[in-house]
C-alpha cells in the first residue's frame, strides 16, 4: 500500500507505480511529456491540480489517492508507462548520487513582528496572502490591501490583528486610506500588488496593457512608499520591501511592459535605499521565480510569447508561495538590520542559469 497523500510532492505520486501511470497519461492526452512538470516535481499534488486551470481537474485527487491505495487503474483513464530503461540509461551519469530534496517545512518565528504594523498589498490571494498570514503568526498586525473584496475573507480567517481594506493602489486617494486604517504608523511594507502582461514584444505592446501594468507595478508601490516614509523617518526606522520578479533581473522572462516594469520598481529600490541610508529605513526587493499562486496571465502575445516560452525551460523548480513569504518576512522584520538596496532572488537558481 502507497503512503503517499494529496500533500505528498508531485515526485512522490510519479514515482508511484499506479498513480505514476496515470498522471504520465493525462499528460501524453494533452500532447505533452513527463519534463514538462519538471520545474512543479516538489510541489504538492493538491497545489499543482488547483493551479492547472483545469487540466487536472479536483477529481483526479480522489482517484490517484484510489489507485496508489489499492494499485488498480480505473478503466477508461488514460495511461503512460514509466520512462523505459534505454531512456534512462541515455542520461549522463552525474557522478555522484543525487536523493530528493529534503521537503521543506515553514518555520515560524514567535514574536518577531511583536507591537509592530505592516502593510500588505495584494493580500487576498498568493504571495501577499502568505505574507500576511505569516506575520500575524509573529505578532504582527496587519493592514491588509486588496483591490478584490475577498480580502475580508482573510480578515474572517486571521482574526483581528489583520485589518482589510479594499483599494486600488493606483487611485491617488488608496494610500491615504491605507495610513488612516493603519493609524498613522507603518513599521513595514510589503508592495506584492502586480500584474502581468501578455508576453508582448514591444513592436506588439498594446496601450492599455501597458498603462495598466505600469500604474499597477510601479506608480502603485511609489505612491504607498511616498506615504509611508515621512513616518517611518519620523520613527527613526521602517522597512519596505518591493516584489519584483525574475523579470527585473533578465529580458527573457515576460513581456516588454512587466520586463519594464519590474526593472523600473527595481530602480525605485535601490534609489531609497541609497536616499534613505543612515536614516533606520531600509529599502530591498525579491524578485521571485516561478511561483504556484494563480495568477491570472492575459491571453498570450504571438510573437513574444514563443521567444520568452524557449527559455522558461530553464526554471529549475515551481515555489509555493509560503516559500516566498519566509524570503519577504525576514527583509520586512528587524532581523534584516544590515541590509539595505538588496535585490534577493528567490528563484531556485534560475538566476544563476
Amino acid at each position: 500500500m502507497s503512503d503517499v497523500t494529496p500533500t505528498s510532492p508531485l515526485r512522490d505520486w510519479l514515482a508511484d507505480p499506479a498513480a505514476g501511470q496515470i498522471l504520465r497519461g493525462m499528460l501524453a492526452s494533452q500532447g505533452q511529456s513527463e519534463e514538462a512538470l519538471s520545474p512543479a516535481l516538489g510541489l504538492p499534488l493538491e497545489q499543482l491540480v488547483k493551479m492547472s486551470g483545469g487540466k487536472f481537474p479536483p477529481e483526479l485527487v480522489d482517484v490517484l489517492v484510489t489507485a496508489a491505495a489499492t494499485g488498480l487503474i480505473p478503466e477508461g483513464l488514460p495511461t503512460a508507462p514509466p520512462a523505459s530503461t534505454a531512456d534512462t540509461a541515455a542520461q549522463p551519469d552525474p557522478g555522484v548520487e543525487i536523493g530528493a530534496p529534503e521537503p521543506w517545512a515553514e518555520q515560524v518565528t514567535p514574536g518577531r513582528f511583536d507591537g509592530q504594523t505592516v502593510v500588505v498589498t495584494g493580500a487576498a490571494s498568493g504571495i501577499g496572502k502568505a505574507v500576511a498570514s505569516r506575520v500575524v503568526r509573529e505578532g504582527g498586525r496587519v493592514i491588509a490591501v486588496d483591490v478584490s473584496e475577498a480580502v475580508a475573507a482573510l480578515a474572517a480567517e486571521l482574526g483581528e490583528a489583520v485589518v482589510p481594506v479594499t483599494a486600488d493602489i493606483t487611485a491617488p486617494a488608496s494610500a491615504d486610506a491605507v495610513l488612516s486604517a493603519a493609524g498613522g504608523r507603518v513599521d513595514a511594507l510589503a508592495n506584492v500588488a502586480g500584474v502581468m502582461d501578455d508576453d508582448a514584444a514591444v513592436h506588439e505592446v498594446d496601450d492599455t496593457m501597458w498603462d495598466r501594468v505600469m500604474r499597477v507595478n510601479v506608480d502603485g508601490p511609489m505612491r504607498l512608499m511616498r506615504a509611508v516614509v515621512p513616518g517611518m523617518l519620523a520613527a527613526g526606522g521602517g522597512r519596505i520591501v518591493n516584489i519584483v520578479s525574475e523579470a527585473a533581473l533578465r529580458g527573457s522572462a515576460a513581456g516588454a511592459a512587466y520586463t519594464a516594469s519590474k526593472h523600473a520598481l527595481v530602480g525605485l529600490t535601490k534609489s531609497s535605499a541609497y536616499q534613505y541610508a543612515g536614516t533606520g529605513v531600509r529599502v530591498n526587493a525579491v524578485a521571485p521565480g516561478a511561483v504556484a499562486t494563480g495568477i491570472s496571465v492575459p491571453a498570450p502575445a504571438p510573437y513574444g510569447s514563443a521567444r520568452t516560452a524557449k527559455m522558461r525551460v530553464a526554471i529549475p523548480s515551481l515555489a509555493m508561495a509560503e516559500e516566498l513569504a519566509a524570503s519577504i518576512t525576514f527583509l520586512l522584520s528587524k532581523d534584516a538590520v544590515n541590509i539595505n538596496g538588496a535585490i534577493l532572488p528567490s528563484d531556485g537558481g534560475w538566476s544563476a542559469a
